[in-house]
């Protein structure tokens, strides 16, 4: 944004623990880091008056390989901040358990139009004048024991605060917490406007307080069962934070059953608060009854995630379109043989990332089929795979089917890297009846490669455990349709057979994990195969309807604009 005189613009901070910026810095995991940074994208193209804070991670999540039998092999992070970031000289400083620890911050500044700039603050502990513990607290995102990631989250709510103050941020109206992990920002805020409230004070006095920081504070939550989200026992969180702010999170009702659950923290200091798709925010209601939560759908950054041939494709057609996507709805005048033809470009460009990485060779008159998620449980990527017979059948009966997969599973999650283990065996077992690989540490070069120049994108959650889901928007604006489990954004973008697929007969049917296997290889089979190979105008048409639909709404101006207009109250 630009900067006029001595006042400052900025009115909207958004606190996220991890935010993709680049796939050289190592600050995010999947979809939620991915989707903070496409947000704070859209905010620069429409010139917000926006920041973003988050964490260093200076050892990043973790580099992945793959052995021979498809153990997952994870390696910190080499990297240099120096040479991607500024270093600001502010340095705040904040108590973690009883110990003084000192802040500073390094910020990636994203340039919009113009003048326009969103800047992206992530805070650092690797500093001299802390211990060698505290010098580690923001080193790994999503690593360590519970007390770390306590320690994390107070460090990015509490100092994250403090950091904006120290560089002069002091108009910000709006506090916008991306999940429960910055929840700890409104004891920071709780300071600040009670005048040194603490657990003894009068309720009303707090009550005063709380709502003040209520007018301040947004809260977007992006998991849809209990189990998923951040609670820690009370005495671990007297530890990590002090028994005055603890006595704070009582006295707010916020502490009950001997723990703290953060997303209660957040609900109670929020006056918005969303889920990520209206059925999404349906659950959340329910997981929270008599609250509020609305639903504001999640989108994706057009310009970051449309390949080369398309940008260049819609740069044609449709000029204007990165700065506004809405454009995109005219994509159905666009001739079929010239989405064809970037398509066949873009496909090119992937088989070329998959020979290089494997040397298996793809061929380009065969349908692509892609899988690409974090490698956790619910997501089921060896659903497809558990009937191999069936898989290799299917694929002599057609013009044939090659499969590539990514993801990473979290280091502790042994049932994420048991499932990595299953596809890279199924894959060795189909051999050349059926060329199936799984590239290794997927990132968002990857990524972009995957959903530009891939055939189909298939997702196959465990309903309801898709929130949202972002990677089948991205496919979309590559004119690539879906093949998905009625879940998460698909059941809003899902038209059958003209801009995808749904592999089930209905969102509300619980999962059956062979009822759905059935039901994809059979819309495989019966449907999709021969629409791909008999009818290649036909198929054309569903990836110019994918654009045209899917591409044209689910992106992050769009659902920022929403953001704006329901929950930032900005002009």
């Amino acid at each position: 944004m630009a900067s006029h005189s001595h006042i400052d613009p900025v009115r909207v901070a958004a606190f996220t623990m991890e935010v993709g910026l680049e796939s050289a810095l190592p600050t995010y995991s999947g979809g939620l880091g991915v989707l903070a940074g496409d947000t704070a994208r859209a905010a620069a193209d429409l010139g917000l008056p926006f920041v973003m804070v988050s964490l260093l991670h200076r050892r990043g999540y973790f580099r992945q390989s793959l052995d021979a039998e498809g153990n997952q092999v994870e390696e910190d992070v080499e990297w240099a901040p120096e040479e991607f970031l500024q270093p600001l000289d502010p340095r705040v400083r904040i108590m973690v358990e009883g110990e003084p620890v000192s802040v500073r911050s390094w910020v990636y500044r994203i340039r919009g139009p113009g003048e326009a700039e969103v800047p992206v603050y992530l805070l650092d502990t690797d500093l001299p004048e802390n211990s060698a513990e505290n010098r580690r607290i923001t080193d790994h995102l999503y690593g360590g024991d519970r007390r770390l990631r306590l320690r994390q989250e107070l460090v990015l709510g509490v100092a994250g605060v403090r950091m904006l103050r120290a560089l002069k941020h002091d108009g910000i109206h709006t506090f916008h917490m991306n999940e429960g992990h910055s929840a700890l920002l409104a004891l920071e805020l709780l300071r600040e406007f009670g005048s040194g409230v603490g657990p003894d004070l009068d309720p009303a006095a707090l009550q005063q307080a709380t709502e003040a920081v209520r007018t301040r504070c947004v809260f977007t939550t992006h998991t849809p069962v209990p189990a998923g989200h951040d609670r820690f026992d009370l005495p671990l969180v007297e530890q990590v934070v002090g028994s005055e702010r603890t006595g704070l999170l009582q006295a707010s009702g916020v502490a009950e059953g001997g723990e703290v659950n953060l997303t209660a923290v957040a609900l109670h200091f929020s006056r918005f608060t969303n889920g990520v798709a209206l059925r999404h925010a349906r659950l959340s209601r329910e997981m929270f009854p008599g609250r509020d939560i609305q639903p504001i759908t999640n989108g994706v950054h057009a310009a970051t995630w449309t390949g080369d041939a398309f940008r260049a494709l819609f740069d044609r057609h449709l000029p204007g379109w990165r700065q506004d996507p809405y454009l995109l709805r005219h994509a159905v005048g666009i001739p079929l043989d010239d989405i064809r033809a970037a398509h066949s470009e873009a496909k090119e460009v992937l088989h070329r990332e998959i020979r290089k990485r494997t040397g298996i060779d793809f061929r380009s008159d065969r349908l692509t089929m892609a899988f690409a998620r974090r490698a956790a449980p619910y997501k089921r990527a060896d659903l497809l795979t558990s009937d191999l017979g069936r898989l290799r059948e299917l694929a002599g009966k057609s013009g044939g089917l090659q499969i590539v997969y990514a993801g990473k599973a979290h280091p502790k999650d042994h049932a994420g890297k048991e499932m990595i283990r299953r596809v890279v065996a199924a894959g060795q077992e189909l051999g050349d009846d059926l060329p199936l690989v799984y590239l290794e540490d997927y990132d968002m070069d990857l990524g972009r490669l995957l959903a530009s120049g891939s055939d189909l994108w298939l997702n196959m959650p465990r309903k309801p455990l898709e929130a949202s889901g972002t990677s089948g928007m991205k496919a979309a604006l590559n004119g690539i349709p879906c093949l998905s489990i009625l879940d998460g954004w698909w059941i809003e973008g899902h038209v059958e057979g003209v801009t995808g697929w749904a592999i089930d007969s209905g969102w509300d049917r619980p999962a059956d994990d062979a009822e759905e296997l059935d039901l994809l290889l059979r819309k495989l089979e019966e449907t999709v195969l021969p629409l791909y190979y008999d009818d290649p105008l036909g198929w054309a048409e569903v990836m110019r309807f994918a654009i045209t639909l899917n591409g044209s709404h689910f992106h992050t101006r769009r659902m920022l604009q929403e953001y704006v207009d329901r929950a930032y109250g900005m002009d």
